[in-house]
């Protein structure tokens, strides 16, 4: 359980990157989840390295969100 909280951590990383760009936030629907349940597994497993990227990954998602009116 431990390295499948990584492995989605990681993953969410990989999406968030072209959620970053213009026309593409949309994404970030995609990648919250992503990142709460591998933030969430980090948390149970211990693995404090896949909370942390889960909830750094989960912040600027909700960030590029909260920026992007929820849609761009």
């Amino acid at each position: 359980m431990r390295t499948f909280s990584l492995v989605l951590a990681v993953a969410a990383l990989i999406l968030l990157l072209p959620a970053l760009l213009p026309l593409l936030g949309w994404l970030n629907w995609l990648v919250l989840p992503l990142a709460l349940l591998a933030a969430g597994l980090g948390v149970l497993s211990g693995e404090e390295r896949a909370f942390r990227l889960g909830l750094l990954v989960l912040v600027v998602s909700a960030l590029r969100l909260f920026l992007g009116g929820g849609l761009l």
